[in-house]
């Protein structure tokens, strides 16, 4: 980790986190979309939270993952004496453990459906991840069109819909912002990427989650990252 001054700001507000005893570790915000899922539930809705970040594919980054947990991957959630090391069980005991900030849609009808969607995103979509990596900084239109990548856009575009007629144009899925948003999140970013054509609602749905500041810090964070991994900033023709 480097060591910066911090302004009072946040400060106080890591000193929240180490009080509360949650400490996040992620991986470069350029690549890595299971980390940008629970890092933005946490930033939306005001945890706070101390942010380790672990440089992807070098010498190091194994031993310093198996810090935080023997899975090897991230992202980890440290909560005291308890590591949690699943993007979306991050998100559940979140939602557990501050039950009034509404992580989860209200409704019992709504929130089944979103943990749905997102247990769906969760373990499918594999054709989009592979042919379709997160590169925020980069630029592919076109690329990565596999019959399966198809599919799975087909299938995004399907959902969203499906949850935005409910909802309202002008909404998130479910209404407000929540966890189902933030697990797409990181496909928004593979969209922008690769120049993905969307439908006019679908796409007013995409620069509403780009604009939403937890989104847009993530962003710009990984816009200032400087680390490259060659294998995903270049798209073989």
């Amino acid at each position: 980790m480097q060591s910066t001054e911090l302004d009072p700001t946040l400060s106080q507000t890591l000193n929240a986190a180490e009080k509360a005893g949650l400490k996040l570790v992620i991986g470069n915000k350029n690549y890595s979309s299971w980390s940008m899922r629970p890092w933005v539930v946490m930033k939306a809705f005001g945890i706070p939270f101390e942010e380790v970040r672990v440089g992807l594919g070098k010498p190091e980054t194994s031993s310093m993952i198996a810090q935080y947990s023997s899975a090897g991957r991230v992202p980890v959630l440290v909560a005291g004496t308890t590591s949690v090391w699943d993007s979306l069980a991050i998100c559940e005991y979140l939602a557990e453990q501050f039950p009034d900030k509404g992580l989860w849609p209200r409704d019992v009808e709504a929130r089944a459906v979103a943990r749905s969607i997102c247990a769906e995103m969760h373990s499918g979509f594999t054709g989009m991840r592979t042919a379709m990596w997160m590169n925020i900084r980069a630029s592919f239109p076109g690329k990565g069109r596999t019959p399966e990548a198809q599919a799975d856009i087909a299938r995004v575009c399907e959902i969203w819909e499906d949850c935005l007629t409910r909802s309202g144009p002008h909404h998130f899925l479910f209404g407000d912002f929540s966890i189902a948003d933030a697990y797409f999140a990181p496909v928004v970013m593979r969209f922008r990427t690769y120049g993905v054509w969307l439908p006019p609602a679908v796409q007013a749905y995409v620069d509403r989650v780009v604009a939403h500041p937890a989104v847009a810090q993530w962003i710009d964070g990984a816009l200032k990252e400087t680390e490259r991994m060659e294998k995903y900033d270049s798209y073989p023709d």
